[in-house]
């Protein structure tokens, strides 16, 4: 007991010294304070759109306490930035300062900072800056940059398209809510047009879509996330960020060409409708790293040519009954955040206690790959319509063992894992989980190292397939997949 109560009081004396030494305070020029930063990066933001939060520490490392008669922006509420100060926020009511802090010897304080930056009537991004001035009791003054680039933009929220309409703008446009297209009216989309999509926001077409991209000058549809997640990894290379497109039961003749389709919740979704009109038409497309389906089409007339499905936690593509055409296709599971990924690809005939009969599946060079053993799912009843074909297609599941299933695939490759257990480093030219950064392109020749899919699919009449993805001309011996290996 004698021994304890010795120690504690030790332990006191020591705390007392500790505090004796931390509460002297210093005006020696000399003693400064010291930054986790210099400068504070926002990276680029829209005009009027409110930033993420990001933050910066204050360290006193001078050996005496520093006292902060003010902490400022030295432009005020000019450029939009909005600071918070150890809990203290920057306001009208102070004029854009906090007074009197005391930061103790080896303590620190922790700065948030946001922008919401007005307009700067210009066609590109503008840099803007401000100065977050700290003045010492000493009178010495140190500033931390604060930095970001602003871009106007035609900030669109609550838009119903009532009659045919082609969306341009001299601006980028960004969709705050839902743009709903109503049943009767079409809306276009012009090649080289870039809409941005709000977290919440989705497109809902009860008319037509079509979406009119080039190869050189492609639709882009993506989230409205500018900044970064990590220093690493931009938003736009992170799946969920916007909701979509659903096409509705009465939605007929979409056309989606030359479009990027990424990072959404649902990529498309259509809804079950007449197998007997076009639902949907994707051409020489991508729709690429979804938070869950990437195509999900129930009991629908859909065709899919030269286009890339990929990296979803759902199907990458999901088919419900319906007549299904995929010419020159490329489905590849790669999606990183989950093990309990969906398939590659699945078709059925049934989903619960609903029938959808599958009238008609037909798949023609095409290449079905990913992380898993088996990516491609094939969900059947009996007594449903299941009619479906494969044909030089490359397929990573297994081969089935029963003759009369057998008969429905065509000069098809089976996939051996064995040979590609990552299931794309040695096939596509970029696989990087890391940083979300994937090229899908087939790999040129390495160590003798071949991809199968090289020179195996069947040469094709039709004109549409005689260029790839990315409108490269296909040689005799055309590639699996959507996009043809250019030797040069």
């Amino acid at each position: 007991m004698k021994k304890l109560t010795i120690l504690c009081l030790l332990a006191i004396v020591a705390l007392i010294t500790a505090c004796s030494d931390d509460d002297t305070f210093t005006t020696s020029r000399s003693n400064l304070l010291s930054f986790s930063s210099d400068t504070l990066k926002l990276d680029t933001t829209f005009s009027n759109v409110p930033t993420s939060t990001k933050t910066f520490w204050v360290y006193n490392r001078s050996g005496d306490g520093l006292r902060v008669t003010s902490v400022r922006l030295a432009q005020g509420n000019q450029t939009g930035f909005r600071v918070n100060v150890s809990g203290d926020e920057l306001n009208a009511a102070n004029g854009y300062q906090v007074k009197d802090l005391e930061v103790r010897n080896k303590d620190s304080i922790r700065v948030f900072v946001e922008m919401t930056s007005p307009l700067n009537n210009g066609t590109s991004p503008q840099k803007i800056t401000d100065d977050l001035i700290f003045t010492l009791e000493s009178g010495v003054q140190q500033r931390v940059v604060l930095s970001a680039y602003s871009w106007d933009a035609q900030l669109l929220k609550g838009l119903k398209v009532t009659s045919n309409m082609t969306l341009t703008g001299s601006k980028p446009i960004v969709l705050q809510d839902t743009l709903k297209v109503e049943a009767g009216a079409t809306l276009t989309i012009p090649a080289g047009t870039t809409l941005y999509f709000s977290q919440k926001a989705s497109l809902e077409v009860y008319g037509s879509l079509r979406c009119e991209g080039t190869a050189d000058q492609p639709v882009v549809l993506r989230g409205d996330r500018l900044d970064r997640l990590f220093p690493y990894l931009p938003y736009d290379h992170v799946s969920g960020q916007w909701q979509g497109i659903h096409f509705h039961a009465d939605s007929y003749d979409n056309v989606i060409s030359h479009t990027d389709l990424h990072s959404a919740y649902n990529g498309i979704v259509c809804d079950a409708a007449n197998i007997s009109q076009n639902k949907l038409i994707l051409a020489n497309s991508t729709i690429h790293n979804c938070q869950g389906y990437g195509l999900k089409a129930v009991n629908c007339k859909v065709e899919a040519y030269n286009t890339q499905f990929s990296n979803t936690l759902m199907d990458c593509a999901s088919f419900l009954g319906g007549h299904i055409t995929l010419t020159h296709c490329t489905f590849a599971q790669f999606y990183p955040f989950d093990s309990n990924r969906g398939a590659a690809l699945s078709l059925g005939n049934h989903e619960g206690d609903k029938d959808y009969p599958l009238q008609a599946f037909n798949m023609v060079n095409s290449l079905v790959t990913g992380y898993s053993e088996d990516v491609l799912m094939v969900y059947n009843k009996d007594g449903v319509a299941a009619n479906y074909q494969f044909d030089h297609c490359l397929l990573r599941t297994s081969k089935p063992k029963d003759t009369a299933l057998l008969a429905r695939f065509t000069d098809v490759i089976w996939e051996n894992t064995k040979d590609y257990p990552g299931g794309g480093d040695k096939q596509f030219v970029k696989v990087n989980a890391d940083k979300q950064d994937y090229d899908l392109h087939l790999k040129k020749p390495e160590n003798n190292v071949l991809s199968p899919a090289i020179d195996a699919g069947r040469v094709l009449t039709d004109i549409r397939f005689a260029t790839d993805h990315d409108g490269k001309q296909r040689d005799n011996k055309p590639d699996i997949g959507c996009y043809e290996l250019i030797a040069n």
